[in-house]
């Protein structure tokens, strides 16, 4: 297994992050437990999950993905220490969390409190926000179309960021968290909160995770490039586009229990003639280099100058051998280079 810094942590996580969204729906408690020993004993030492899961999001899964993770570590307390914990903090728009209200610093404070006593731990090493206040929580999408893009809007946005960082701050100062992240945000939401920081000596956020995959390159270079100058470290989720990329859904498929055969996650709106193409053409590349689409997708991503760890899923421990397989294996220079070609020839194909 290979290592990274995080950001300017300090903190050196694997290049695999074992993500868990799917415990507590399609995966249950003995199931969550085999990965995560199988995970750990592949040097993998990242674990990131939220609030929000399991997915697709509902009142009913809300926080048992922290809950069926709270119950390991309390079983296998000798863990605690070897895992980079992260968990998210819900965005607004959901109204099961906080009747889908804005985050504040004062829920910052009562969502950390929860997610500990679920987790069954004394501190979370990342502590993240899921999606911006500003941002309908549409992942993947930055769906900013109720957003004003005014003086008087961006003035109340930043009181509000500055609002979260003291709510981030206590708890970091009570030793509840240890770091500070993002997800699903853009390069100016990075950098108000470095200036936010820097200028009221509040916690610096540490890395951003953002949807980052083969179908979807809109982080590359332009967010990657504000990461890597800023010393934040770049997260990829969804590396196989939900399942896109590992072939299983092409002309139509539909394998019993994955993620497509699930309400609210049918994947259709990106079920365009342009991704069947370009999916099958990466498919061909990974015959020619005897690995699977998913590696050829996984490897990609890993091997893109910025990364700092790819957030992985899994719903059987076939899937999980697979995914954390393909990072060790490095890609050939014709492969990238084909992946190159259509990637030109495809730059948006949903």
């Amino acid at each position: 297994m290979q290592y990274s810094m995080l950001g300017s942590s300090g903190e050196s996580v694997s290049r695999v992050c074992l993500g868990s969204m799917t415990w507590g729906l399609q995966n249950n408690q003995q199931d969550a437990n085999q990965q995560i020993a199988y995970a750990l004993d592949q040097g993998v030492n990242f674990i990131d999950t939220a609030e929000m899961y399991a997915v697709p999001p509902s009142l009913e899964t809300y926080g048992k993905t922290e809950a069926i993770i709270g119950h390991y570590l309390a079983n296998n307390k000798q863990q605690r220490e070897k895992v980079i914990l992260a968990s998210k903090i819900a965005g607004p728009g959901l109204p099961w969390v906080r009747e889908g209200g804005l985050i504040t610093g004062e829920a910052v404070i009562s969502s950390v409190e929860a997610s500990l006593a679920r987790l069954q731990t004394d501190y979370i090493d990342l502590y993240q926000l899921h999606w911006p206040n500003r941002q309908s929580p549409h992942f993947g999408q930055h769906a900013l179309n109720h957003y004003k893009f005014s003086d008087s809007n961006a003035n109340k946005q930043i009181e509000s960021m500055l609002d979260v960082l003291q709510g981030l701050d206590k708890c970091v100062k009570a030793g509840k968290i240890r770091y500070c992240g993002l997800s699903d945000d853009t390069p100016w939401g990075i950098n108000t909160f470095l200036k936010l920081s820097e200028q009221h000596n509040l916690p610096r956020m540490v890395s951003i995770q953002n949807e980052f995959n083969l179908l979807h390159t809109k982080d590359w270079p332009y967010l990657i490039e504000n990461c890597v100058h800023e010393d934040i470290a770049f997260l990829p989720w969804s590396p196989l586009a939900g399942g896109m990329l590992s072939g299983k859904y092409l002309n139509g498929q539909r394998p019993q229990g994955s993620r497509w055969t699930l309400q609210q996650r049918n994947g259709l709106f990106r079920n365009t003639d342009a991704s069947e193409a370009v999916i099958t053409a990466y498919q061909e590349i990974a015959k020619a280099n005897n690995i699977t689409t998913a590696q050829l997708a996984l490897k990609w991503c890993d091997q893109v100058d910025g990364v700092t760890s790819t957030i992985i899923g899994a719903t059987n421990m076939n899937q999980l051998k697979e995914n954390i397989d393909a990072f060790k294996v490095p890609l050939s220079a014709q492969a990238l280079a084909d992946i190159s070609a259509l990637l030109k020839q495809y730059p948006a194909p949903f």
